[in-house]
């Protein structure tokens, strides 16, 4: 190991040695690159960008190569914050490979709906099984559906694995839980509890349809109506440049603060490039909060031009607007359409029936 470690370049900006890239060094392996590695990942909520997802250079990632076996493999996955994390409890769903903080800072664990394995997983006493199978299977197993089918007694043989899957979605946002549980969320897996009323786990189950429907459809949904103030030289947004829809870092101006004087920012408008000033951002789509931040935010962090000091490499997020989305404006449209979920969300979360459990 010595020998290796005083081989190897460790210039941070040619290559990031890890331990397992080191020990295909030593055993003198080859990588080729291969194309159809490339994966659209959800890096950080609300927004993807391009992986290589491949286990010669990829490493801890768990299940997920069985959640996502091929590029074209179809899944969905639920991602809490991993028991060891002490921020506010976090749950979000994405249908591509995910990235292990795109949920929560600390770390994420994975539900997925469906799974691919090579040999038949027997049905386990827990909600989720830690194997799957090769042919897409259901991920909710036999004793998970049972238990809550013969909670309702007649009521609950209608209940699938699907609802089963959203119920908990819908539950995992459920404030009253977050709150009476919240201790033992930041040690422990999750528990689901079954609440009283059949017609109760029906509203939790459709509401966890409806937030998937908002969370996994962010990019397609309707923008949420704002106004544009251009400067001087723009007329109207339909006659800005491609170029001008180049974003660099997006921002709130100051005000001032009636009651204290200080100054803060005025999150009811974002400055988005030199062009283009966002205003009529409603207050309440900040209350959405996911990986410890409002989704609005995540929008103005990730939408961005920087540069990582160690690697020197520039994350450019209009590149991923004109070579992947082909749309210059994707990341002003992002902005609406995420303050269209936020609201949407909270609208879901706030209807949510009381938590009557046993």
């Amino acid at each position: 190991k010595a020998v290796l470690d005083g081989f190897v370049d460790n210039d941070s900006r040619k290559i990031s040695w890890s331990a397992w890239l080191k020990q295909r060094l030593a055993r003198d392996e080859s990588l080729t690159f291969n194309e159809s590695k490339l994966v659209q990942s959800m890096y950080r909520p609300f927004q993807k960008q391009w992986l290589y997802f491949d286990s010669s250079v990829n490493e801890r990632v768990l299940g997920i190569p069985r959640f996502f076996p091929t590029t074209s493999a179809e899944n969905v996955l639920i991602g809490v914050s991993a028991s060891k994390s002490r921020s506010r409890y976090s749950v979000f769903i994405v249908n591509c490979v995910p990235c292990n903080h795109a949920v929560d800072m600390v770390g994420t664990q994975y539900l997925p709906l469906y799974s691919y394995v090579t040999e038949k997983q027997n049905a386990e006493s827990t909600l989720f099984p830690s194997k799957n199978n090769a042919a897409a299977e259901e991920n909710v197993t036999d004793f998970g559906l049972s238990a809550f089918q013969t909670v309702y007694g007649t009521s609950g043989a209608s209940i699938n694995r699907h609802d089963l899957f959203y119920y908990i979605y819908g539950l995992l946002h459920c404030e009253e839980y977050l709150t009476r549980y919240a201790d033992n969320l930041s040690k422990e897996f999750p528990r689901i509890p079954a609440v009283k009323k059949f017609e109760d786990f029906q509203k939790f189950a459709q509401a966890g349809r409806d937030l998937a429907h908002w969370h996994l459809n962010y990019e397609t949904v309707k923008c949420h109506p704002v106004t544009f103030e251009l400067s001087g030289s723009v007329g109207k947004l339909s006659a800005l440049k491609p170029e001008q829809f180049r974003v660099v870092k997006m921002k709130h101006p100051k005000r001032k603060d009636p009651d204290t004087g200080k100054s803060v920012n005025d999150k009811s408008t974002v400055i988005y490039n030199e062009y283009i000033t966002v205003t009529g951002i409603p207050l309440e789509a900040y209350d959405y909060v996911v990986n410890g931040k409002p989704a609005i935010d995540w929008v103005m962090e990730r939408q961005a031009v920087t540069t990582d000091k160690d690697s020197g490499i520039t994350n450019d997020a209009n590149l991923w607007a004109t070579e992947t989305m082909n749309n210059p404006a994707y990341p002003l449209e992002l902005l609406q359409r995420v303050i269209t979920v936020s609201l949407e969300t909270m609208k879901i979360v706030n209807n949510l029936p009381n938590l009557e459990i046993d």
